[in-house]
């Protein structure tokens, strides 16, 4: 109930947070007004607008982003059984990122790629995630060996992965123009600058159905800790649950970096820092993760459009200088646990 509260109070003050400002009381009334409830509180036309279009789809975006990414996350270092997991292990991020790059220097200045197929302005929203798509299928057809898919092997295929997406990352920039470099750098450092309400709509269910199956599968995540082969002796489908772990991260990773690039942190600091506190029962791990995720990077996103304004930070910068001391502060505080452990 406490991660409720803090989420609605962030997202209340941060749809008023901006050049113009809104108080907490004037955006209540606001969305009130949408369903016939009038308080007395005064506004104008202008902030109701403002709110509308510009703020609440930015706000909205953040929640769905922040609250999948750290599902993700904790699915991943369930699937993993190691804390340092996340999702970039199996490279969906970085092949994501290579084919947003990709569409930016490349496919966007190809004539049948700016048809009526496939509008210029879905383009790169498309292309992103279909890169994600793409990578975690290649990642889990080499980790598969007799018909089994073997975390170990899945590990090392995804780091393979990454460091080939990085290269021809590398290498797509490399002969890139000014404007286009600008474009690809700014990209892969995350932003929600250029959300609307039709980004939004495009995101949600890709956020939505991941969150809601995967806590479902919270007591074979538990069971799953103790091994595979245990886990498989107690019941578990084990192969099964592996493909719909891996299918429904790589929606809620490709869907957020479609949307706003690639966001670092959100994903391995979350489920760290809830850890800590409620203990590592995916029941309420999985749930509490949508929560705090969706709470801090709608913090993360108000500093990105604050602190140089009226520039913009790229959230992904913010997320990274924010996350950095957290972790190192919980690996400090890990270390001393395990010496009174021993």
């Amino acid at each position: 109930m406490g991660l409720i509260i803090l989420l609605i109070g962030t997202a209340v003050t941060a749809a008023g947070i901006g050049a113009m400002h809104i108080s907490p009381q004037q955006v209540i009334a606001i969305l009130l007004k949408q369903i016939n409830i009038h308080i007395p509180v005064t506004y104008d036309e202008g902030m109701a607008n403002v709110l509308w279009q510009i703020r609440l789809p930015r706000v909205i975006a953040a929640i769905l982003i922040g609250s999948g990414l750290a599902v993700a996350g904790a699915a991943m270092q369930g699937l993993f059984r190691n804390p340092m997991a996340d999702p970039t292990l199996i490279g969906i991020s970085f092949g994501a990122s290579f084919f947003a790059v990709l569409t930016i220097v490349v496919l966007s200045s190809l004539p049948f790629m700016n048809g009526a197929l496939i509008p210029k302005y879905y383009l790169l929203n498309v292309t992103t995630f279909a890169g994600a798509c793409f990578t975690s299928f290649v990642v889990f057809r080499l980790s598969k060996t007799g018909g089994r898919s073997l975390i170990t092997t899945l590990l090392l295929s995804g780091l393979a992965i990454n460091a080939l997406c990085r290269a021809l990352t590398d290498l797509v920039t490399y002969v890139a123009n000014d404007e286009q470099l600008r474009s690809a750098t700014y990209w892969t450092m995350g932003s929600l600058g250029g959300v609307t309400w039709s980004s939004v709509w495009a995101l949600l269910p890709f956020i939505l159905v991941p969150i809601i199956l995967l806590p479902r599968l919270a007591k074979s995540l538990n069971v799953f800790a103790l091994g595979e082969q245990e886990a498989a002796y107690l019941g578990v489908k084990v192969k099964r649950l592996k493909a719909v772990i891996v299918v429904l991260t790589t929606l809620l990773v490709g869907a957020s970096v479609a949307i706003a690039g690639v966001i670092g942190f959100v994903g391995l600091i979350v489920p760290h820092m809830l850890r800590s506190i409620t203990g590592s029962d995916h029941r309420s791990l999985l749930p509490n993760c949508a929560l705090l995720g969706a709470t801090l990077l709608t913090m993360a996103d108000v500093v990105s459009r604050t602190i140089i304004a009226p520039a913009e930070l790229p959230i992904g910068i913010v997320t990274a200088v924010i996350g950095t001391p957290i972790f190192v502060v919980l690996l400090v505080k890990q270390k001393k646990q395990l010496r009174l452990m021993s």
